[in-house]
């Protein structure tokens, strides 16, 4: 396993914590990554979303289009991950 505690990743959040609006992290991440990698980063916080929405696999699919490979991981996530999901949902709530 990858270890991403480094000075590497700590640049790289320090740059995201330091943009201001949701402008100023479409202009940083149009710069830094690929639309592709933007979609499935965006996707797996939408599946995030839908599944502690009580949603069906079948639903999450045709509304996301995310694999029922990616809803797994995703969900294995939510059960075994460090909640932060319902960390920012709970936020953006507010």
């Amino acid at each position: 396993m990858v270890n991403i505690h480094n000075d590497q990743t700590d640049l790289f959040f320090d740059c995201i914590l330091a943009l201001k609006n949701r402008e100023e992290c479409y202009k940083f991440f149009e710069d830094i990554c690929t639309p592709k990698e933007i979609d499935s980063i965006s996707q797996r916080i939408k599946v995030a979303k839908m599944i502690k929405e009580g949603q069906v696999y079948v639903k999450i699919t045709k509304e996301t289009g995310a694999s029922t490979a990616t809803i797994s991981r995703v969900r294995r996530s939510l059960d075994y991950g460090n909640d932060t999901y319902s960390m920012v949902f709970d936020r953006i709530k507010k």
